[in-house]
């Protein structure tokens, strides 16, 4: 039987991790998580998704929020708490997969089937990119990094031990911008490949 893998992938927005970890995930017949995990949790508490998506890996709101004991009335933390649990209960199930943000590189620090990678860009080759994608200016496109930068580093230093980015706190950290999204995701897959056969 095929020892469990869990592929925890962070990123920089514009730095492709998210393209990268889709990659790896259809390449290695892994099953993908990320903002999707809301489907399944919105149906199983029944409630309307677009109201979980637009909490999505935010920040809780200090001023509009909340918390006495463990009880909270923020739905940032909420949906960030649901998401954790759900993260959890794959994991603790056996299954095998590659999720994309969500804490995962904490929430599931000591599972000895995880292995954490963090995805950096240049500058210049992160705005280029969401200035494609978005049909956007240069001041606009940097505006938008800036502000998903922001949102994900508070969003995760909120919620885990380590630092948003801290080389420390992953097995490996790569700059997606000096081999390009292809070369990149080959060369996660073979660190992937070599750390499975020391675990």
């Amino acid at each position: 039987m095929e020892k469990q893998l869990i592929i925890s992938i962070s990123r920089e927005y514009g730095s492709a991790g998210h393209d990268i970890a889709e990659n790896i995930a259809r390449e290695m017949n892994l099953k993908f998580y990320d903002r999707n995990m809301l489907d399944e949790i919105a149906k199983s508490k029944n409630v309307q998704i677009d109201n979980l998506k637009k909490y999505d890996e935010k920040p809780r709101n200090i001023f509009n929020s909340r918390k006495v004991g463990s009880f909270t009335n923020s739905y940032e933390q909420i949906i960030a708490e649901m998401q954790f649990d759900y993260i959890r209960e794959k994991a603790n199930a056996g299954e095998s997969f590659v999720i994309v943000g969500r804490c995962s590189e904490t929430v599931l620090k000591g599972n000895e089937a995880l292995i954490s990678i963090f995805i950096l860009g240049d500058k210049e080759v992160k705005l280029k990119r969401i200035m494609d994608k978005f049909n956007l200016n240069e001041s606009d496109a940097a505006a938008k990094i800036k502000r998903h930068d922001r949102n994900r580093k508070q969003y995760h230093n909120h919620y885990s031990e380590g630092k948003w980015g801290d080389s420390r706190l992953y097995d490996m950290c790569i700059n997606s911008s000096r081999l390009g999204i292809d070369k990149t995701t080959a060369v996660i897959r073979h660190f992937i490949e070599e750390r499975k056969s020391v675990k």
